[in-house]
């Protein structure tokens, strides 16, 4: 046994035992800025925990997909030359639905995020939008992404999972209160896929043909409307079909009912993410509407099921950092990690090739200096496999200024974002528990958490929950406290322990 104990009050170690700097804070230019490649202790996490499960994907393991199209039907032009969004163009495209933290066995009904991953296969390239059925996440910046997945899971001993280690780590972290509060609403347990939303929930950039930028997030509406389960549905369905959400779409597919999803986007001006009242590249924060409204794009249809469920929905590989001309990556610390962090996982999970498959391959003529590796398929002959050559090959150099950049300056540091005026973690969960939620689903939540809580949670997690969820409601989480203390919280939700 590893004496675990004996460094306990010095931080932890690196993979090569040196001390680690940070768990917490990945190493940006200013509190704003860029993450960088100097960060090797998050470079090194991320890539062990995209290699700690194999073969299955280690979030988002359990989930099913289908085929389609996306119309764009209005004139977006003015802030993105992004071919698939230029008025009247139809892109082909695929959809995977996801759960979050169970394995691929487990039922679809569990109460979850739900993953929305989409992938457009345009004409200059594949675009993958990377979202989920929530516009917000629990973390916002990516060291703590494996520590959160760790904490949803399994415990390292008895293999179950676990609420006190799920709660402990949400209490530790404030900034999951938004997509906490989400989670455990009526979008914790959508009745089917066909009826939840979906979102980028990133910022992204959009660039338009006379190179000036803006800010974008997506929103994808459901036109089947939005249903849910309640609690007791939803644990009787995980008994009576774990597959119910799989099957669903598969079926409401073959018989020819097609569903489908209208795309806004809310629109911010670039220079407005400079002195907007928080930060809106802060995945754990949603923009306003009445400040930003939604301006409709186009329509998302899934009309053809796959024909093969591995090769076409199991082998598909998402990466947020596949963009196309008129899109860029923003600031957003999350994103910028997953960017890095998704082709990693699949190259890991599927092979060094994995973009070759054909439910992955561009559906345009490729010219990439990537080459041999495992499962190596398409090739490029005899060409030269370096550049600059002198052979004829083409070769990209562009230098200087780039479209989709954006500008900052700072020294290298580990923090959070630099704190505005409305940056707080537990505004928005209350405006959405206040002012969003009606009675009814403020009373169902107050069930829903305590009933979580009374699965095992203990002291002093259980107490830090108490004042977690007063701080986002001061009502609601006193509610919660007498409900816990008198032991008569229904049983814990769908997916969460009992024990």
């Amino acid at each position: 046994m590893s004496d675990s104990k004996s460094n306990s009050n010095k931080g932890s170690t690196t993979g090569w035992g040196a001390p680690a700097v940070s768990d917490r804070n990945s190493l940006t230019v200013g509190p704003d800025g860029p993450l960088l490649l100097h960060d090797v202790h998050f470079l090194e996490q991320m890539a062990h925990f995209n290699r700690e499960k194999v073969p299955e994907r280690q979030p988002h393991a359990k989930g099913a997909g289908a085929f389609g199209v996306f119309e764009t039907t209005e004139d977006v032009s003015a802030y993105t030359k992004a071919a698939l969004f230029q008025p009247g163009a139809k892109t082909d495209m695929l959809a995977r639905f996801s759960t979050v933290a169970g394995e691929s066995g487990s039922p679809d009904t569990w109460r979850d995020v739900r993953g929305f991953s989409l992938k457009f296969y345009t004409s200059e390239g594949n675009y993958d939008l990377v979202g989920n059925n929530t516009p917000i996440f629990f973390v916002r910046d990516p060291m703590k992404f494996p520590h959160f997945i760790r904490s949803q899971k399994r415990l390292p001993d008895s293999g179950l999972r676990d609420n006190h280690m799920q709660w402990d780590f949400w209490t530790l972290n404030p900034e999951t209160a938004h997509q906490v509060t989400y989670l455990m609403g009526e979008r914790g347990l959508p009745r089917t896929w066909r009826h939840m939303n979906g979102y980028g929930s990133h910022t992204y950039m959009w660039v338009n043909a006379k190179g000036e930028r803006f800010w974008v997030k997506y929103h994808f509406h459901t036109n089947q409307g939005m249903e849910f389960f309640t609690n007791d549905e939803a644990k009787n369905m995980a008994g009576l079909d774990a597959d119910y959400h799989r099957r669903d779409l598969f079926e409401a597919i073959a018989k020819g009912d097609h569903p489908s999803w209208t795309l806004s986007v809310q629109i911010m001006p670039y220079a407005d993410a400079k002195t907007y009242r928080f930060n809106p590249f802060d995945l754990t924060k949603t923009w306003p509407h009445a400040d930003y409204p939604l301006i409709k794009v186009g329509t998302m249809t899934l009309n053809h099921n796959p024909d093969n469920f591995f090769a076409e929905i199991e082998q598909a590989a998402f990466s947020p950092g596949n963009v196309v001309p008129g899109i860029g990556l923003s600031p957003d610390k999350m994103l910028l990690g997953r960017a890095f962090a998704y082709n990693d996982a699949q190259r890991n999970r599927i092979g060094t090739n994995f973009h070759q498959l054909p439910v992955n391959r561009p559906r345009i003529p490729l010219n990439t200096y990537m080459f041999d590796g495992q499962m190596a398929y398409e090739h490029s002959a005899g060409q030269p496999v370096y550049a600059p050559n002198s052979e004829g090959r083409p070769w990209s150099d562009q230098t200087g200024r780039v479209d989709d950049g954006w500008e900052i300056d700072g020294e290298m540091v580990r923090a959070a974002y630099t704190l505005r005026p409305d940056d707080d973690d537990f505004s928005q969960p209350g405006t959405l528990v206040r002012e969003v939620f009606n009675d009814a689903q403020r009373d169902s939540l107050v069930e829903t958490v305590a009933g979580a809580l009374l699965g095992g949670v203990r002291s002093p997690v259980l107490e830090r929950a108490f004042d977690y969820w007063k701080s986002i409601d001061a009502d609601v989480g006193r509610r919660i406290e007498e409900k816990v203390r008198s032991g008569k919280a229904p049983e814990p939700p769908a997916g969460m322990s009992e024990a």
